[in-house]
């Protein structure tokens, strides 16, 4: 049968839908396309993937469902990995319509895919570590309240997990949602920490350190995010009555995946240096509205459910992007 990956050309899609790949699996990527950041980058993404028999690629957005429907029917999915979504705390401060639309009712748009796809194992959806806010008790757990985001994007991740478990009790449809820990690596994304600081270093240009540098993240490889995507779609909640993490007692689970490890923004600056060899010209911001102070993944329900265990340390994962960062410069020109 055949996995649907919505956001194939996105960061965590593309690797995700690379590993099904590498394991056999056929793979019917969605994507859009969309601006927000560059879409050559994303093309180069999906170029990767059609180096592979068992992809194929619909071109279109998720929250059509007049579209959606008829293009995914006739590949017979049976288990849906949306990882499709606005992304970005900061630019939900201006642009919220963006959010309504890609995460409230594009996630809708798949929910009802699936409800419709007769013989579907399982949907595992893409939620954020964004949804706890500024909880004041560390590390997070999937257990602990999450009903005051400081982000427009927050509420409608939040959002999502709800819409998530309505479905799975009005149609016993088996879903888990994964809470994402700040995620790098290769093939990442150009608004995220990481390549923006590797991109100022080697330009010479200065780093911007809201907070001072203070803040704390799970920074989380890829490699260890994908293992951990593909084990739990491999494992579909039971619909049995039992407790689920993040307290459902229907075929609904919700887990946190990181790396259960924060460090601080200064120590990233400090790894990339070396990485690079390059020495940084930083400035100081204060916190942008929608940050929080630190995030800090509890994961234990995710390693008795799957063996979850990353393994990547941080100043190796940075190496490694920083190496193919490099080459991506290169094959730009």
């Amino acid at each position: 049968m055949t996995v649907l990956v919505t956001g194939a050309a996105g960061f965590i899609g593309f690797h995700a839908a690379r590993a099904l790949l590498a394991r056999g699996e056929r793979v019917v990527g969605v994507d859009c396309f969309t601006p927000y950041y560059s879409p050559a980058l994303k093309r180069a993404r999906i170029r990767e993937l059609a180096g592979f028999r068992g992809f194929s690629l619909i071109e279109l957005d998720f929250a059509e469902p007049a579209r959606l429907v008829p293009a995914v029917r006739p590949h017979g999915i049976d288990r849906i990995l949306h990882l499709g979504a606005q992304p970005g705390v900061r630019w939900s401060i201006d642009h919220p319509h963006d959010y309504a639309h890609a995460n409230l009712a594009g996630h809708l748009s798949v929910l009802e895919l699936a409800r419709r796809t007769p013989g579907l194992r399982h949907m595992v959806y893409a939620s954020s570590s964004s949804v706890y806010g500024n909880a004041s008790r560390l590390p997070l757990s999937v257990e602990d309240r999450v009903d005051a985001p400081v982000s427009l994007y927050a509420a409608t991740k939040r959002a999502g997990e709800l819409m998530s478990e309505a479905y799975a009790h009005l149609y016993r449809l088996p879903l888990t949602g994964l809470r994402f820990f700040t995620v790098y690596g290769p093939w990442g994304r150009p608004d995220m920490a990481v390549w923006q600081f590797t991109e100022s270093l080697v330009e010479g240009r200065p780093i911007r350190l809201f907070a001072g540098g203070r803040l704390r993240r799970d920074f989380t490889y890829i490699d260890d995010i994908v293992a951990g995507v593909i084990a739990c779609l491999d494992r579909p909640p039971a619909d049995d009555g039992t407790p689920k993490p993040g307290g459902s007692t229907g075929p609904h689970a919700i887990y946190n995946i990181g790396n259960n490890r924060p460090e601080s923004v200064r120590t990233l600056v400090a790894l990339l240096e070396a990485a690079t060899g390059c020495r940084a010209l930083t400035e100081d911001w204060p916190m942008q509205p929608g940050d929080v102070e630190e995030t800090f993944a509890d994961i234990e329900p995710l390693k008795r459910a799957t063996g979850f265990s990353p393994s990547t340390p941080l100043e190796t994962g940075l190496a490694r992007f920083v190496d193919w960062y490099r080459g991506w410069r290169l094959r730009q020109g």
